[in-house]
């Protein structure tokens, strides 16, 4: 096992503003300072989020909760704000005093900030920002990347094995369960006691 899964972390949307509205899932967030209080986020250089909040130097975080759903986190981290509009037919968000939006399904509460500093993490900026606003939506638990995996995520399926019966004589294959007692194959005319159950 990885042991860096052992870290505890978190889920949060990260919403920006430029010429659009945009927003990109996150997990590296953590208060650094509450005098003043301060937070630092990283996020991938490659998002577009990324660049919004290097052009303005103000972003929101929404917490996400136990309320979250796979729809919404799959709007948010499975695209890229490049190529399409997040918030195109999508009501569950308010504009905040900053003028960025925050999310107001499945979140307890957002945090809006102004960067301070930006580090370059090779693959990631980190942002050391002050926090301008701290607003609570609800007392629903938030949600862990672990919870995530968990309970939202969705479980990939199991393939069904298909049962077939294999002549023993000649290599025909009869698909389905049960073999009838009476079978004989067409090819060799041997009856059922020559097949062999098996499973692809």
């Amino acid at each position: 096992m990885n042991v860096m899964f052992n870290i505890s972390y978190g889920l949060y949307i990260l919403t920006a503003k430029t010429e659009k509205l945009n927003g990109c899932v996150i997990n590296a967030l953590s208060q650094v300072t509450s005098t003043p209080n301060r937070i630092m986020i990283a996020v991938n250089k490659n998002n577009f989020t990324t660049q919004q909040i290097l052009q303005t130097k103000k972003f929101n975080v929404s917490i996400l909760n136990e309320e979250a759903n796979f729809d919404l986190i799959k709007r948010f981290g499975f695209t890229s704000g490049k190529n399409v509009d997040k918030f195109d037919n999508f009501q569950n968000y308010k504009i905040a005093e900053n003028g960025i939006p925050y999310i107001t399904f499945g979140t307890n509460s957002y945090i809006s900030a102004e960067v301070k500093e930006v580090r370059d993490l090779g693959t990631h900026y980190e942002f050391l920002a002050e926090v301008t606003a701290e607003v609570s939506l609800n007392d629903k638990p938030s949600i862990t990347y672990t919870y995530y995996q968990t309970n939202i995520k969705p479980k990939a399926s199991t393939p069904q094995k298909k049962v077939v019966y294999i002549c023993s004589v000649c290599g025909y294959v009869y698909e389905g369960d049960p073999l009838p007692e009476d079978f004989v194959c067409p090819i060799c005319l041997h009856d059922a006691k020559f097949f062999v159950k098996s499973e692809t």
